[in-house]
């Protein structure tokens, strides 16, 4: 069975309320060892939700932040709780969060002031910042090559530009990580981004409940299809499924520290 890291999931939300520990078995049984649960709600609920869920599952970790649509719903009294979370022991990274200009929820100033204090912070907590970038790539970049980027480095998660978006993020040393959205037919220019990137550069991710890949689109989402996905970049890449596995895999352990993390209990 392949080994695969879903690098970037929330499975802190609503929709997994239900069913949690049937959808952990799934992604067990499925070949998943790791699961990095991203908790970037509109408020610091969705971030303690995953810190405490990560003390309680040996292969899932946590990453804390503010979605960029509510990044103008922040308080000044979040950044001390969000400071305090990012350095807990089985945290692994900063984030999401970045720019969204396809849906405009904030204002676009509020979204690069909050990216670049996000950027601060991951950089103090010496934790790898992790980015959701939507038709905004130029400002990201821009927000970026100004820093300062954390030591640790960071992931454009969800990658959702082309190759010459993909070749300036990865001059910035940064990661890659790619969705169920590189097996939907329209997805032509993703494809070719993820044929461009490096391997060891390349992360695969659900964003679980969202974006299941094909053959489970329109379903929701959970951490054992990202298997489907790691076939769909092997294909793309023209190389053996066990090779994409260990390479992606490998890579999100690099980037996270998954090996320096703390056990649970």
């Amino acid at each position: 069975m392949l080994r695969i890291v879903d690098s970037h999931c929330h499975l802190d939300f609503e929709d997994f309320h239900d069913d949690l520990p049937a959808v952990l078995e799934r992604a067990r049984g499925a070949g998943i060892v790791a699961m990095v649960c991203v908790g970037s709600g509109g408020d610091l609920a969705t971030a303690e939700r995953a810190a405490e869920l990560a003390t309680k599952e040996h292969d899932v970790f946590a990453a804390v932040g503010i979605h960029p649509h509510d990044a103008g719903k922040i308080l000044p009294a979040f950044w001390p709780v969000l400071e305090k979370l990012a350095k807990a022991p089985r945290v692994v990274g900063i984030g999401e969060t970045g720019l969204d200009y396809f849906y405009d929820h904030s204002p676009r100033q509020v979204q690069q002031e909050v990216f670049a204090r996000f950027l601060d912070l991951a950089t103090a907590a010496k934790r790898p910042v992790i980015c959701h970038v939507r038709d905004a790539h130029d400002d990201a970049i821009a927000i970026l090559r100004a820093g300062p980027l954390p030591v640790a480095g960071g992931v454009l998660h969800c990658f959702s530009g082309n190759v010459e978006h993909a070749r300036r993020y990865l001059d910035l040393g940064l990661y890659l990580s790619f969705s169920g959205v590189i097996t939907f037919k329209k997805a032509e220019d993703l494809r070719k981004a993820a044929s461009f990137a490096p391997i060891d550069r390349v992360l695969v991710e659900t964003d679980a409940p969202y974006l299941a890949p094909v053959p489970h689109r329109g379903r929701r989402n959970e951490p054992a299809f990202v298997a489907q996905t790691l076939e769909a970049l092997a294909n793309i890449r023209g190389i053996p499924p066990e090779e994409a596995a260990e390479a992606t895999t490998a890579n999100a352990f690099r980037l996270f520290n998954l090996n320096l993390v703390q056990p649970v209990g």
